[in-house]
């Protein structure tokens, strides 16, 4: 059986299970469904704030207990934050038996949690009863909150206070034995906190005295910091001789899940929750009279019966079809699930009043009398009340449902109708009254005109349905449609919009046909006007673009040229003029058109990009243009006139200057090369020589500032001469090198002369084989060239020489020195080369040859000479140390000695001791000894 069903069964006279006999003392003070108002109060906001706490997980709250829950949605999202477990689905509809539904599905989860159910009912709940309301958050809060404290083998409500004392024992002037008085004080709820928290209480200084400051203290630190919500008022518990058990009890679990840890919830043993009626606005069991149950239930029934009679009476229509439909359905409801438990009741109640009378009647006892309005026969009367009432409701339901659908149907088909109409139509009235022909290209206009002939079409195919939509409106309104104002008023809308689009689209078509006249007559101009435009404004960007053409011209002829061009260009210009004005003419034809019917141009000539004020703007440009090219010329033969005088001016001085110094090379080259006189006699000829090119150094400078002034006029080319300026230069800077390194190469041989003791002769026959072998008269002998030259000296110089990349070659110089006598390895051919050519440039200059020559030829150093002074270096020892030679020599002739030398093997050797004697025989032979 549903749970609202259960409140027809007996309630029990004693709880089920020991763990909740607690329950029997504390329930005395329920007495005729009468809750004290203070403890009504205290468990409301208690109850409340309790809800609260576990639904702002959910992201909710409730503001009134007994309101909030009636549809079941809150109720069954408690159950799922406090078990987290899911719950059945809710019902999401509006009326009473989706309510009624969801509270069920609240009830038989608190049942599955093993709390034993007896007798409650969802439609106390649904209704907004307080009491059962408040009856049924006790119960969850029992069995959620409480039922499960477990301290020292005593559990629920013992458990709790057993925790409470034992939490509470140190403390002075707290002596908790109960959940109402022992908490007046507020001392209880701060000794709680202080003894898990005691940095949030300063206990010492509270006073038993004054409750109202411990209670809120201890309220507001518990909301502050411990998240437990504010369930109680202090004044409410002060101003109360006995406060709240349910309320202290639970605000007090509050304390104990924060600090112990809530214990996960656990189904234990069930708990018999007493009748839903009884509870807790019924007496106990043992004090509730069957006298009272009869009252009771008969009050409730008469109640229902009088709430619902109205209801059925009703005969107001509803002007939708919807709403009469969820008449109808109210009613199937109604009968399905609301009357047949009343028709149970009123059987029960009957039996009920016959069983106590029965039992009154055995045990003698006067028969029960219900006062006036409670009786049997006042409830039977209500009861025919009730069917009179009912009887003919659904035979007037299904009349006015037929009415309606014929009513909605010809509503619907209107609506139907007129919607298709009305976006068929929306932006039509705005697409004729555009404008847009007047900025339209001809192409634009032909296209319009076809989409509106089409347009037109279309608008005579709608005929059809702007007068059945007339049709429909006129039946709804011969019937009496209730809506009929806003029908006629949509149908007129319709008509009057049907009329307008009529005139539109006339208008519209003339001024189409009326446009497309106008733009063909301006595109026959436009076209003219391109085809005339194109070439002229051609010749135009061509005369521009040959006018500022820089030109670059070298001669008097070109620029000649030039300007005969130009001259002949100017004489076409009138001609030019009278073509430009004639093509203006045909643009200010179309500019009159436009102006005379308000053509509103769209945009420019489709044949052309070129406009009027364009070939005015480059016309302009041409005039400037002219003059300025004048001027251009005029400045530039100006100009060519004044370089012609230049280059003749340079040329004159450089055919004079460069040939004169080409004389005094070859006059020096001769000097350096014929050797007439002595070497003093040329050294004298060669200072006047260097004397005369000296003074010569002024026409060098004037010719500089020539060669200036055509750099700076950008004269590049000189046909009057073949001499550059760098020409010049480079032979200046030659002459002056030249007779500078002469001059020093006969001070050096001069020196060298003297140094060697080398005799007039000697050196004439050196210059003379140098100068022989040296081709290309450049002072310098190649390798090749120093090789032959030893050879016609009469050094015998091996076949087997090879070169050394741009030197003489080091194997001809090798064997040109074993000719001469040198008996040398590697190394000491290496050591002469570097003599030779210190720098390694490949090439012996005449100085080298003779500093050579010279050593070879006029050394004193003769091998007894040399032996003379090793003796001398040896005192009377038939040997020298290495030590003595390095003392005595410079370094690289004493590494030299020491390399060539036997160490002295001889009975006064000693150590280091080297042989002399065997130095003349590497260096010299045994022959020359």
């Amino acid at each position: 059986m549903d749970h609202h069903h259960h409140h027809q069964q007996q309630h029990h006279d004693h709880y089920d299970g020991g763990e909740n006999d607690y329950m029997q003392q504390e329930d005395d003070w329920d007495r005729d469904m009468l809750l004290d108002p203070a403890w009504e109060k205290q468990q409301r906001k208690t109850f409340t704030a309790w809800c609260n706490s576990h639904l702002r997980k959910a992201g909710t709250q409730i503001e009134n207990i007994e309101e909030d829950f009636r549809d079941g949605l809150k109720l069954m999202l408690l159950l799922e934050v406090i078990s987290g477990e899911r719950l059945a689905k809710p019902e999401r509809g509006k009326m009473r038996v989706h309510k009624i539904s969801n509270v069920n599905k609240a009830l038989d989860f608190i049942a599955s949690k093993g709390v034993k159910l007896v007798s409650i009912g969802a439609e106390e709940i649904v209704d907004g009863n307080a009491k059962m309301t408040l009856g049924m958050i006790w119960t969850i809060i029992l069995r959620f909150a409480i039922q499960d404290i477990s301290v020292e083998e005593t559990s629920a409500k013992e458990g709790l206070l057993l925790w409470c004392q034992r939490k509470t024992a140190p403390y002075k002037n707290v002596n908790i034995q109960n959940f109402h008085i022992s908490w007046k004080d507020g001392l209880g709820f701060c000794a709680l906190i202080h003894r898990h928290r005691p940095e949030l209480i300063d206990y010492g200084k509270l006073r038993k005295d004054d409750p109202m400051t411990n209670l809120n203290t201890a309220f507001d630190v518990a909301e502050k910091y411990l998240d437990i919500p504010k369930m109680l008022d202090a004044e409410d518990i002060v101003g109360t001789a006995r406060p709240d058990e349910k309320a202290i009890m639970t605000y007090v679990s509050s304390f104990y899940h924060a600090f112990s840890g809530a214990q996960k919830v656990s189904q234990g043993t069930p708990l018999n929750v007493m009748n839903f009626y009884t509870y807790p606005i019924c007496p106990s069991p043992h004090s509730v009279s069957a006298h009272w149950v009869f009252v009771t239930c008969s009050l409730q029934l008469l109640e229902w019966i009088r709430r619902t009679i109205p209801w059925l009476e009703n005969r107001v229509p509803e002007n939708t079809m919807q709403a009469m439909q969820q008449k109808l359905e109210d009613f199937r409801d109604y009968r399905r699930l609301h009357k047949p438990p009343k028709v149970q009741e009123k059987c029960q109640l009957e039996i009920n009043f016959n069983t106590l009378q029965t039992k009154l009647r055995l045990s003698n006892r006067p028969a029960f009398m219900p006062s006036e309005g409670k009786m049997v026969s006042d409830i039977s009367s209500a009861w025919g009340s009730l069917e009179g009432a009912e009887k003919g409701y659904e035979e007037w339901l299904l009349n006015e449902i037929r009415r309606l659908e014929r009513l909605d149907h010809l509503a619907e088909k209107f609506r139907q109708k007129a919607a298709i109409h009305e976006a068929w139509t929306d932006g039509k009235e705005e697409m004729l009254q555009q404008k847009d022909y007047e900025t339209a290209s001809l192409s634009d206009i032909k296209a319009l005109l076809k989409k509106h002939e089409a347009f037109e079409s279309d608008l005579a195919a709608h005929q059809d349905r702007v007068e059945q939509i007339a049709a429909i409106a006129q039946e709804l309104n011969e019937l009496e449609y209730y809506d009929s104002p806003s029908v006629n008023a949509r149908c007129q809308q319709i008509c009057d919009q049907w009329d307008s689009l009529g005139v539109l689209t006339q208008k519209r078509s003339e001024a189409l046909q009326r446009t497309e006249k106008l733009l063909e007559t301006i595109d026959q101009l436009y076209l003219e006007f391109a085809k005339r435009a194109a070439p002229f404004n051609n010749w135009m960007e061509g005369a521009m673009e040959d006018l500022q053409d820089t030109f670059i011209v070298h001669t008097i002829e070109e620029i000649q040229g030039l300007s005969t061009a130009h001259e002949q260009f100017k004489a076409t210009l009138p001609e030019a003029d009278k073509e430009r004005q004639a093509i203006l003419g045909i643009h200010n034809e179309i500019a009159k058109i436009v102006q005379t019917y308000h053509v509103n141009m769209a945009g420019t000539n489709p044949y052309t990009t070129i406009n009027p004020q364009e070939i005015n703007a480059k016309w302009d440009k041409v005039r400037q243009l002219v003059p300025q090219r004048d001027q251009a010329l005029i400045e530039e033969h100006a100009r060519q006139q004044n370089n012609e005088r230049l280059r003749r001016q340079f040329a004159n001085q450089a055919n004079v200057i460069g040939p004169w110094i080409q004389t005094k090379m070859e006059e020096i080259g001769r000097i350096s090369i014929e050797m007439h006189g002595t070497l003093e006699d040329q050294l004298t000829h060669l200072r006047q020589y260097e004397k005369s090119i000296v003074n010569y150094k002024p026409k060098i400078d004037q010719l500089e500032g020539d060669h200036q002034l055509i750099q700076e006029a950008l004269i590049f080319d000189n046909k009057h001469t073949n001499y550059t300026m760098e020409h010049i230069r480079v032979g200046w800077e030659q002459l002056l090198t030249t007779i500078a390194r002469t001059i020093n190469e006969i001070e050096n041989q001069i020196l060298t002369r003297d140094a060697k003791g080398i005799s007039q002769d000697q050196m004439n026959e050196f210059r003379a084989s140098f100068n022989h072998f040296d081709r290309d008269h450049s002072g310098k002998l190649g390798a090749e060239e120093f090789k032959a030259c030893l050879i016609s000296l009469g050094f015998d110089i091996g076949n087997d020489a090879q070169k050394r990349t741009g030197m003489m070659d080091a194997e001809d110089f090798r064997a040109c020195l074993i000719s001469m006598g040198y008996n040398m390895g590697e190394a000491e051919f290496a050591r002469i080369m570097s003599i030779v050519d210190p720098n390694r440039l490949g090439v012996i200059t005449f100085q080298a040859f003779i500093d050579f020559m010279s050593r070879e030829t006029a050394d004193t150093d003769t091998a007894d000479q040399v032996m003379t002074s090793f003796k001398v270096l040896a005192g009377d020892k038939n040997y020298i140390l290495a030590d003595e030679l390095r003392r005595e020599l410079p370094p690289d002739q004493a590494e030299y000695c020491i390399a060539r030398m036997t160490p002295y093997t001889g009975p006064d050797a000693v150590p280091g001791a080297l042989d002399y004697m065997s130095f003349s025989t590497a260096l010299y032979g045994e022959s020359d000894l």
